[in-house]
């Protein structure tokens, strides 16, 4: 008995040390079955080691280990969880998705640990006894990406257990494995796509409508004499058989077309929000505006569109731009700071029994030692967990003067803000191309369909996100400088790409800042659509985010009037005010007491 649980002791040590090893990490705890006394953020747990001499038993702590391991290592939990996608099956198949992209980054240097997870699989799925669709189509995901991203071979058994399925995931899939390859070192790209791909399928939805048949099903099967009864009994097992992966996962290609919900973002929502996204969903959605393919379509940080080298001369450049409007803008910008400031400098309550001891009261209990010691406490303050988010149209009309005044005024905005511990976010949208690019080719290929939507490649860029400082990403903000970034502007959907952007995240108050010098523009979509087709879905937008969001909407037009998209509107006729009135309209957000409630 006392060799056998030195054993279990000496297996558990090991694998302990092979845990810290491949993870990466000296300072994660592992535990082995119920024990919940590990703190979650930096543990692993695993199943107990029963004995010693249960092969399967021992393959599966190993395999588990090492693919935790690898996962500690290489997926960053907030990344996984920007882009997690709703919908339990939906959460299954993303949560195996990051696994496994894990997995092959691991195995490519640790050939042993590919064995060890392999040997499990293999043992695993050879005993499944999948009865119900759920059940095939995530075993049919896992098995199918295990064998396109880990060179995995199966056996003649899985194969035909999951064949069907299997046949019907890679028609969805195969135009996507490479791109998904490509994307195994960057999470976030990786994490983005595959949302969307999964998000794409429905599979929620269409299981539950399948559930509510099968119910049906049931209450008539009791109804129904004997001989029925069998009869039915073969028709659902027929039926479920047919129920394959292909009736959960609409065609990508023509989801697309018919569709513009799948986006990068996918937000972190408590239920108050989703019962919130419940309502103005179709609203935002807008069911008369569709895509003809997102395959284009790129969300891209700035410094991955150019080199530092250039990023560093368009900086440059920004900055001398900056000299002749410095003082000016600076002016405004610290009469934002103060405000800001005072209202921080009065929010304490002082003369307290707890807190933080108040410096300031130590001379008295010098002078007389029998004073107690006095303690402050800092109030909520307002403006502290607020997010600001610049959304800046990168449209060639845009060019020269007024995108160079308008990432100044980011620019300084950014700085000012972080000082009075405000989170800033950057961002900017145009096309990739004139003309339609890509999707327009694409287009032209299949005939020319009537009415296809929108008709170009999106470009989304993040100049600098909510939680980079401004030193790192000051030099980002002079690639607005660059000559031929500037293309068409489509704004309902950069609007809803901020907003998602920003609705995932915890802050308490939100302001969105839209700069842009006219109605949206893109020749490629207006000659195939209705004339007032991008126009119509920016006024959707705004006036969903308006109405049934938290978020604070305003807008400045530069030399055209945005009062008919927006509530809260600004316009100015030279670029010049543009900093006098980006500052002014966000100390007026800050200082008011009334905040826009939801209606």
């Amino acid at each position: 008995m006392e060799n056998k649980k030195e054993k279990i002791a000496d297996f558990k040590t090991a694998i302990s040390s092979t845990v810290r090893s491949l993870s990466n990490s000296e300072k994660i705890e592992v535990s082995f079955g119920n024990d919940s006394s590990k703190s979650e953020k930096n543990s692993i747990r695993l199943p107990e080691l029963s004995q010693i001499n249960n092969k399967l038993n021992y393959n599966q702590i190993r395999a588990i280990a090492d693919s935790k391991s690898l996962r500690h290592r290489f997926s960053d939990p907030r990344t996984f969880k920007q882009y997690e996608p709703d919908g339990n099956i939906s959460k299954q198949l993303y949560r195996i998705s990051e696994k496994i992209r894990c997995e092959k980054i691991g195995t490519s240097y640790f050939k042993g640990v590919k064995n060890n997870i392999e040997i499990f699989y293999n043992e695993r799925v050879a005993g499944l006894d999948l009865k119900s669709s759920e059940d095939k189509i995530i075993e049919s995901f896992e098995n199918y990406l295990r064998t396109k991203f880990l060179d995995f071979e199966n056996n003649s058994q899985i194969d035909n257990k999951l064949k069907l399925y299997k046949k019907n995931l890679n028609d969805k899939f195969k135009d996507k494995i490479k791109q998904l390859n490509d994307f195994t070192l960057d999470q976030e790209k990786f994490n983005s796509l595959i949302s969307k791909l999964i998000t794409n399928m429905n599979l929620d939805e269409n299981l539950d409508e399948e559930e509510k048949k099968d119910d049906e099903q049931n209450k008539d099967d009791k109804q129904n004499k004997p001989d029925n009864q069998k009869k039915q009994a073969k028709e659902k097992e027929d039926k479920e058989e047919e129920m394959s992966i292909d009736s959960g996962m609409p065609d990508l290609e023509n989801e697309a077309k018919e569709s513009d919900q799948a986006e990068e973002d996918v937000e972190i929502e408590d239920s108050s929000q989703k019962d919130l996204r419940k309502k103005g969903k179709s609203a935002l959605d807008d069911i008369n505006y569709k895509t003809y393919t997102e395959e284009f379509d790129e969300i891209i940080k700035a410094e991955e569109l150019e080199n530092t080298a250039e990023l560093t001369r368009l900086r440059k450049n920004l900055d001398q731009q900056l000299l002749q409007l410095k003082n000016f803008i600076s002016k405004l910008a610290n009469k934002l700071q103060r405000k800001l400031l005072a209202k921080q400098n009065r929010s304490w309550n002082f003369d307290l029994e707890e807190g933080l001891l108040d410096t300031s009261k130590l001379p008295r209990i010098i002078m007389d030692p029998f004073n107690s010691l006095s303690f402050k406490k800092e109030k909520n303050i307002e403006f502290k967990d607020t997010l600001v988010t610049i959304l800046i149209d990168n449209s060639g009309s845009m060019r020269g003067k007024p995108i160079s005044v308008a990432a100044i005024c980011a620019d300084i905005l950014s700085r000012t803000l972080e000082r009075c511990a405000v989170k800033v976010e950057i961002l900017g949208f145009t096309t990739k191309h004139w003309k339609g690019g890509s999707s327009r080719e694409k287009w032209m290929k299949n005939d020319k369909p009537t009415l296809p939507g929108r008709l170009n490649d999106l470009r989304h860029i993040i100049y600098k996100s909510a939680d980079t400082p401004w030193r790192q990403a000051k030099n980002n903000i002079g690639l607005m400088l660059k000559e031929g970034l500037l293309k068409e502007n489509i704004d309902g959907e950069a609007l809803k790409w901020a907003y998602k952007k920003m609705d995932r995240r915890k802050e308490e108050r939100k302001i969105l800042m839209v700069i842009s010098d006219g109605a949206p523009v893109d020749d490629s979509t207006l000659s195939t659509n209705t004339s007032d087709y991008l126009e119509s879905n920016l006024k959707k937008t705004v006036k969903w985010i308006e109405n049934k969001t938290n978020i604070e909407l305003l807008a400045i037009g530069i030399g055209h009037d945005v009062t008919r998209y927006y509530n809260q509107a600004v316009k100015i006729t030279d670029v010049q005010d543009l900093g006098d009135v980006m500052i002014n309209q966000l100390t007026d957000l800050f200082v008011e007491k009334n905040r826009k409630t939801i209606h």
